[in-house]
């Protein structure tokens, strides 16, 4: 048997998944091997190195902080999360991810982020938690018209989610045969077109394969979708989502709406414990 995880993004609808996880490590459930998307990277990556609360507490304390996220730095920076406060200060400095104990643990943990050149996901395995590995996990959260893409060995990388929103099949590929998905969306949401397509065509226009990648990717989701629901059925796979829409917004500065947020994949980890037991067993 060979335990896998996949972790949905959906910026902070994320704090669902923390929730889910906090539950999982308290209770001593681990994994094999993780991969995590955009948000499900920020936050999954504290399963590797067993950090109970960390996501929710970072994230509440600095929600309302300028440096954290603002307008301003959007406008200034091209990022609506500001980098070095996001992905120096903060992890290194302020409130520090246990880059030891990631390095030490033996999960294997992915990181997907799209190459804007060519549209196509790209799979980063994260080794020790230093520079190269968290500049992939910043690529992988950098969502489109609101980030800058991130630069790596020549290449250019954006969000992860346009192209492999849930990537089960990758972790199947990867040869994990006892795996649970985590996702920020009922079982029943059905995605629509890119809504901001003419701002896109703009802001990407160098990068046609990009503007491709985000005209379908309500195509790819939703077919994603009903992959996992037809493993769900035939009880190949166990899915851990919410039983209706968040309803958070992705740029939350509100202590309590992140903590709402965080109980209820708190409530649905403790409601699956049983379930996820017996089928890891």
């Amino acid at each position: 048997m060979r335990k896998g995880i996949v972790m949905e993004g959906g910026a902070m609808r994320g704090m669902f998944t923390c929730g889910v996880l906090d539950v999982l490590m308290e209770n001593d459930i681990s994994f094999d091997g993780a991969v995590g998307v955009s948000a499900g990277a920020t936050f999954g990556c504290n399963l590797k190195s067993h950090q109970i609360g960390r996501a929710v507490r970072y994230n509440k304390k600095y929600c309302k902080d300028k440096r954290y996220h603002s307008i301003r730095s959007l406008l200034f920076t091209g990022d609506i999360y500001n980098v070095p406060f996001c992905y120096d200060e903060l992890p290194y400095k302020l409130d520090k991810w246990d880059i030891k104990a990631f390095e030490e643990s033996p999960m294997e943990f992915y990181c997907v982020a799209t190459d804007i050149n060519t549209g196509k996901p790209v799979y980063h395995k994260c080794i020790d938690g230093q520079k190269e590995d968290i500049t992939w996990i910043q690529a992988s959260a950098s969502m489109p018209l609101v980030s800058r893409p991130v630069q790596i060995d020549g290449g250019l990388y954006l969000d992860g989610g346009p192209s492999d929103s849930i990537p089960l099949k990758f972790m199947e590929d990867k040869g994990y045969n006892r795996i649970l998905i985590i996702e920020t969306q009922p079982g029943d949401y059905v995605k629509g077109p890119q809504k901001f397509m003419p701002l896109v065509r703009l802001m990407l226009k160098k990068y046609p394969e990009m503007i491709h990648c985000m005209e379908i990717r309500h195509l790819m989701y939703n077919q994603e979708k009903r992959y996992i629901r037809e493993k769900e059925k035939d009880k190949e796979v166990l899915v851990i989502r919410p039983k209706a829409p968040l309803n958070i917004s992705p740029v939350e500065s509100n202590p309590d709406e992140l903590e709402r947020v965080y109980q209820l994949g708190r409530e649905a980890g403790l409601e699956k414990l049983k379930e996820l037991s017996e089928f890891f067993s």
